[in-house]
């Protein structure tokens, strides 16, 4: 018998890239990525940053991570595209690291990494999914 949990969990909010120099990192994401900067703002001591695509509902966070957090990591974070070859090209022209060939199958993919070697997936995914 299958258990059943509810939940309130409504969504996904913020996820978070550890980066060294925070405005580095939001001048990478925002002209390079081409993200929208949301917020940026003091949280107490620290500053907080959140970018995301135009339009999405979730952002992500430019934390800046404490010694003890690991940098230049894959932070697991896909962006999605509906055309990964025209992004890729694009990228590549603006001057982002980003892998030499797509992956195509199953659905066509590839890797960028920021200023600090995190690296972030972009997938193809084809208009109405």
């Amino acid at each position: 018998m299958a258990n059943k949990t509810m939940t309130r969990i409504t969504g996904v909010k913020t996820m978070g890239i550890p980066v060294r120099d925070q405005d580095r990192a939001l001048e990478f994401y925002t002209e390079k990525l081409g993200l929208e900067k949301r917020l940026d703002t003091m949280y107490g001591q620290e500053r907080w940053i959140e970018v995301a695509p135009p339009g999405s509902l979730t952002t992500i966070a430019l934390v800046r991570g404490p010694n003890q957090v690991r940098i230049g990591i894959d932070v697991q974070i896909r962006l999605t595209t509906d055309d990964a070859e025209a992004t890729h090209a694009d990228l590549r022209a603006r001057g982002v690291d980003v892998d030499e060939e797509i992956l195509r199958h199953p659905l066509s993919r590839f890797t960028l990494r920021d200023p600090d070697g995190n690296r972030v997936m972009i997938v193809e995914q084809p208009t109405g999914r």
